[in-house]
């Protein structure tokens, strides 16, 4: 194999550093590739020629992601005779997001493209996005307007997840899921993805202060291979949303995100002992009751005692944010008087 063709740590898989001393490229357009054997021959051929054409120093990363098909023998085979391929190898499946996320890592460009490895992101369209980025914006998402895929498995769920995507984090972008983005490597390098957050790359990067537009993109049939997606996704976008949200809005100062899930539950906690210690007259006057009710009262003393522990999880949550930064600070000015 060439040294175009990197292997992550047989270890802990972990993505392989751009090596020092090497041209730094104005392009590199970065592909998770996940059992497409008889896709990234063609996809292979056909960016080749769509950057080619574009005219700028570029690189393809492709990031193997446990392929069992035999997909990590042809990538080995054509990146021996492509210098511009780099090629990362997972051992095991860590799904998309590590895959990007190791891309991103390899990658030398000053901007930085992502497609799917399954040729239903047209190649040509590459250009156009990074002519558009160089218009004044830091993210532009590609629009499958025309989206080549099933109504039931496919598009209605991602119809879903745009418009919920769109409510909980503001970034009103048309397709979400479209993995055809460019960005400016600066808003890639600032984020730290898990789970499946590939999706939110926008919503992310927005809360970056990075500036946002979309352009519509070409999107074709699946040709060869079987789609990796499937309704189950939509439940994995749901818990992701509620950790995205406290990213954007809560993340300077995550108190007061515990603090709001915590106030119903001191307001509720009062009304339980309430119910338990005093009762209603025929008359229709309060007055507290000769027997206290044992269950309005231990209720009221679980709500009270998770109310507590929520917002002190809150407390402790800033106090670790501020306690780094304090010695972040240490740190950098340490830094900058020892270099005196």
């Amino acid at each position: 194999m060439s040294r175009a063709a990197e292997r992550a740590d047989a270890e802990n898989d972990a993505p392989p550093i751009a090596p020092p001393g090497e041209p730094v490229v104005q392009l590199s357009v970065v592909v998770p590739i996940y059992n497409e054997r008889d896709n990234v021959g063609p996809l292979h051929d056909a960016l080749t020629y769509a950057l080619r054409a574009f005219g700028r120093s570029y690189e393809i990363v492709f990031v193997d992601d446990g392929s069992r098909d035999g997909t990590r023998d042809v990538l080995r085979s054509i990146a021996a005779q492509d210098p511009h391929l780099r090629v990362v190898l997972f051992r095991r499946n860590h799904g998309q997001t590590a895959a990007m996320a190791a891309g991103f890592q390899a990658c030398r460009g000053g901007i930085i493209v992502s497609m799917d490895g399954d040729l239903q992101n047209d190649p040509a369209d590459v250009g156009r996005l990074v002519e558009r980025l160089e218009q004044g914006y830091d993210v532009v998402c590609g629009w499958r307007r025309h989206r080549q895929d099933r109504v039931a498995t496919r598009l209605l769920p991602s119809k879903i997840a745009n418009f919920l995507i769109a409510r909980v984090t503001g970034a009103h972008i048309h397709d979400t899921g479209c993995s055809l983005k460019a960005y400016r490597s600066w808003v890639l390098r600032s984020l730290n993805l898990y789970s499946d957050m590939h999706r939110f790359l926008a919503a992310l990067g927005a809360g970056l202060g990075a500036r946002i537009t979309e352009l519509p993109v070409r999107h074709h049939p699946r040709r060869a291979g079987v789609s990796k997606y499937g309704l189950g996704r939509i439940f994995r976008v749901l818990a992701d949303l509620i950790g995205i949200k406290m990213l954007i809005q809560f993340a300077a100062h995550p108190i007061r995100w515990f603090l709001i899930l915590s106030l119903p539950l001191f307001a509720l906690a009062p009304m339980m002992f309430v119910l338990g210690f005093v009762k209603r007259t025929r008359e229709g006057e309060w007055q507290w009751a000769e027997r206290y009710d044992m269950a309005a009262v231990a209720v009221g003393s679980v709500v009270l005692l998770v109310a507590v522990n929520v917002f002190l999880l809150g407390f402790l949550a800033e106090l670790q944010i501020k306690v780094s930064r304090f010695f972040r600070q240490r740190i950098s000015v340490t830094a900058r008087e020892a270099s005196r």
